[in-house]
């Protein structure tokens, strides 16, 4: 696997935001998110390669229960099945981040899938017309909300946003709103504060969530985190 993070924090976003967690991020993405956090998964990829065996090893030397596969795309990379599998069998809860794209019959006790949507397409020509054609996998999303423990977590810069997340959770279909999460959109801990102010008030209208991104409230945007 290619691997550009191994680290331990706390999880950041979501359903266990505040959890001690061990992040693995690997690196490769199919999309091209503008507002991209990571870069060096996706535009600038950077990483090392590890066999899942190595990787699990690491993993399991760590005293905590949580693990969060992350990237770029983890489901991009086949060895994440038997790596998640290993995992569940000692015990370990496993949360894989993904944008529902690739469907893989990996192991996870939370897939949180956080579908990109218009609001995502990068101004780049070549990479705007790609990202286009790959992000939008209704099926693929609906297919894991069947088969998983899920959350939905949807980056959100405006509320003309919110709208859209409401038809694409028509569209995917038997989804309760308590299982929908907005984020804001930002890399700076003021600008998310001024988001999730309004977001909140969106959020509670339509029984969904606002998840925080307490990595960067309490450690900035940078790496390791």
């Amino acid at each position: 696997m290619r691997i550009a993070e191994f680290f331990q924090s706390i999880q950041g976003e979501g359903e266990f935001a505040g959890t001690p967690s061990v992040f693995v991020r690997t690196t490769g993405c199919n999309l091209r998110c503008w507002f991209c956090d990571t870069p060096y998964t996706s535009w600038e990829p950077e990483g090392t390669h590890e066999p899942w065996q190595q990787l699990a090893e690491r993993i399991l030397a760590c005293d905590c229960q949580h693990v969060v596969v992350t990237g770029g795309e983890p489901l991009l990379q086949p060895d994440i099945v038997p790596l998640t599998e290993c995992l569940a069998r000692a015990g370990r809860l496993v949360t894989i981040e993904t944008a529902g794209t690739v469907h893989r019959p990996a192991h996870a006790a939370l897939m949180s899938i956080s579908p990109k949507r218009p609001n995502s397409t990068p101004t780049d020509v070549l990479w705007s017309k790609r990202h286009e054609a790959l992000r939008d996998r209704i099926d693929v999303v609906a297919r894991m909300t069947r088969d998983y423990r899920y959350q939905l977590k949807y980056v959100i810069d405006c509320p003309e946003d919110v709208v859209d997340v409401d038809g694409h959770v028509a569209r995917i279909g038997g989804i309760t709103p308590d299982r929908v999460f907005l984020m804001p959109q930002g890399t700076d801990a003021n600008e998310l504060r001024d988001k999730t102010a309004w977001l909140r008030d969106e959020a509670a209208r339509r029984g969904y969530s606002v998840s925080p991104r307490l990595h960067i409230e309490l450690f900035g945007n940078r790496r390791g985190t």
